[in-house]
């Protein structure tokens, strides 16, 4: 079974940096693409940014967050800098070939006040 367990997100001012972990249970992480993903109040969940050998990003995060990854610790991490009241959002991590069975952790609430 996997699980998912985020954490790492406050209240943040805009313009600020937040770095969020999302440690995983039941897979390994080197041998997935993990993906970060987050929703907004009646927003669609949406993919921001993946890595395996690769990285990819959404241009709407592209060149403020970077996603890394800890193999030996079975982490996930993702960098958030230049933070503005848009990313305001719940936060999760997820295999993206996994996302398809609909099973996410909690999530970490990012918030990010003007």
């Amino acid at each position: 079974q996997v699980q998912l367990v985020e954490s790492g997100g406050v209240l943040v001012q805009a313009g600020g940096s937040l770095r969020l972990s999302c440690v995983v249970f039941g897979l390994e992480v080197r041998d997935k693409t993990m993906g970060w993903y987050r929703q907004a109040p009646g927003k669609r969940r949406e993919l921001l940014a993946w890595i395996n050998s690769r990285s990819w990003y959404d241009a709407s995060v592209n060149g403020r967050f970077t996603v890394s990854r800890d193999n030996a610790n079975n982490t996930v991490f993702l960098q958030m800098n230049s933070l503005k009241p848009d990313d305001t959002a719940v936060y999760y991590c997820n295999a993206v070939d996994l996302v398809q069975y609909n099973m996410w952790g909690q999530g970490t609430q990012v918030t990010v006040s003007s």
